[in-house]
């Protein structure tokens, strides 16, 4: 376990109970995140937007309401629960796939939704560019998986609410 008592931002806590229907998966909490507490919290981001417009949720939640989407079958995690900042400032031994994988198997959701490509990547151990969005094929032993598009402003140039609402779509049925 990292310690992050002196770290200059502190870790998201994850999000997570037994059986959740959809848990989001992202690298590592954005500073802004670290900074107040709460998943997704950068006015920039269009996450909470996305989720309410894709009609994954049945209204505009703000990010410091995060915990309660908990009660909708819905939890958070990262892959880096103790780095902070845009994806290429996470150190890479901050990464945590095989911690990520033994709170899968602990929680079992139905559905896991990485929010960037770049979460994806790291999961898969293969380039971001290898890597589609949308619904993933199957792999036994792990959940559905879906690779998102990222929220964050700073990718605006790659955004869509397709893959979103494909996710809605699978969730609801």
């Amino acid at each position: 376990m990292i310690d992050v008592s002196n770290a200059p931002h502190p870790r998201l806590p994850d999000q997570l109970l037994p059986n959740l229907r959809l848990v989001f998966v992202g690298t590592a909490a954005s500073t802004r995140s670290a900074e107040v507490g709460h998943y997704y919290a950068h006015p920039g981001n269009r996450f909470w937007r996305a989720i309410h417009e894709a009609g994954i949720v049945p209204r505009r939640y703000q990010p410091s309401e995060f915990a309660a989407l908990l009660e909708l079958g819905i939890g958070f995690t990262d892959l880096s629960k103790s780095g902070a900042g845009m994806d290429h400032q996470i150190e890479a031994a901050s990464i945590d796939v095989p911690g990520f994988r033994a709170k899968i198997e602990k929680y079992r959701p139905r559905t896991i939704a990485f929010t960037s490509k770049k979460a994806a990547s790291l999961f898969y151990g293969r380039p971001s560019s290898g890597i589609a969005l949308g619904r993933q094929p199957r792999d036994a032993g792990l959940p559905e998986i879906f690779v998102l598009p990222s929220p964050s402003g700073a990718a605006s140039g790659h955004w869509t609410l397709e893959p979103w609402r494909e996710l809605a779509a699978w969730i609801a049925a």
